[in-house]
């Protein structure tokens, strides 16, 4: 069942990014995705029927969007559960997602272009991280995982209390509203040029860890027998680290803070695939792909205004989280 388990997760991805396609406030036929499919690669005559314009301008997009953002989320969230070993830590852990959103937040405070707002975001998350980091190696202390967890909450705390400051002396009428949905997270927005940019520092970043998987899974039996077969602990838990934070960073820039993939969907794919990590990053991957275009495509349909994401995957991922916890107490003890 393992061996078929990445193929059959890359089916459902497929699945699911179809049926994300056709369904919406506005209804995409099978002719409309075909007539737009030969457009889009120099095939097409006449102009542009309104089904094609919503497909190739903004559902493409924001599917391509949804399934880089959840790939990215769940990948990173898998290489900090298996490198920290421990199953609550996700990207929020070391204030990721509480940074970006005080440079997004800070950014709609100034009334910036939404390109430098992003920019802001992804500065912002780099720069929380690279806090937390030089906290932990400034604090000289045995248990280095533990130190580095705590200043992770300590800074993402702060960030979270400057992001308070921001709403309070932003304009009630016009900057509050769209930084109160900024940080619930939404694709709507979502365009083909954010998704270009943001494929390769995902990329990179992924790939990275898929490199390093013999050695994360190394990591992951313990500091003291990673040093005895000759791993740099501290180095590769930098380089791991510093990986999972540039495809979350990225990703949180376009789409705000969407909490729980990085949490519950490691937990799924291990269930699935089991705890080896050259199995778990692509299973997690493709399941946090999976899950965001499906969420995505139900924030667009349940309502007559679009649900932010960020509501849906927490209602979503509580219950399904308590169930899991239930269910792998076990394993973790």
């Amino acid at each position: 069942m393992q061996r078929l388990a990445i193929p059959l997760l890359a089916l459902a991805l497929v699945v699911a990014s179809l049926l994300s396609v056709t369904i919406g406030p506005y209804t995409i036929t099978p002719g409309d995705v075909s007539r737009a499919l030969a457009r889009l690669f120099g095939y097409g005559t006449g102009a542009p029927s309104p089904a094609e314009i919503v497909l190739l301008n903004v559902r493409l997009p924001r599917i391509g969007a949804a399934v880089l953002v959840g790939a990215a989320l769940a990948a990173a969230g898998s290489a900090y559960q298996t490198i920290f070993r421990n199953p609550l830590v996700s990207p929020d852990i070391l204030g990721v997602s509480t940074g970006a959103g005080l440079g997004a937040a800070f950014g709609i405070l100034l009334s910036l272009p939404v390109v430098l707002i992003q920019g802001l975001a992804f500065a912002g998350g780099i720069a929380t991280v690279i806090m937390v980091t030089a906290i932990a190696a400034a604090v000289q202390t045995h248990d280095r995982v533990l130190v580095l967890v705590l200043a992770g909450v300590v800074v993402g705390a702060l960030a979270g209390a400057a992001i308070s400051l921001v709403k309070i002396l932003a304009d009630p009428y016009d900057q509050l509203p769209a930084i109160t949905f900024w940080l619930l997270g939404s694709l709507a927005g979502a365009k083909g040029i954010d998704v270009g940019a943001v494929v390769p520092p995902v990329v990179f970043g992924v790939a990275l860890l898929w490199l390093l998987r013999w050695r994360v899974a190394i990591l992951s039996l313990g500091d003291d027998e990673a040093r005895t077969l000759g791993v740099d602990v501290t180095k590769l838990r930098a380089t791991i680290i510093g990986a999972a934070t540039l495809a979350t960073a990225a990703v949180v820039a376009i789409s705000g803070v969407i909490g729980w993939i990085g949490l519950l969907i490691p937990h799924m794919a291990r269930m699935l695939v089991g705890p080896q990590f050259a199995r778990l990053l692509p299973a997690s991957a493709l399941m946090g792909a999976t899950f965001l275009v499906l969420v995505d495509m139900l924030a667009r349909t349940i309502g007559r205004i679009e649900t932010p994401i960020g509501i849906l995957t927490a209602i979503i991922g509580a219950p399904v989280f308590i169930w899991l916890l239930q269910r792998t107490r076990r394993a973790w003890g």
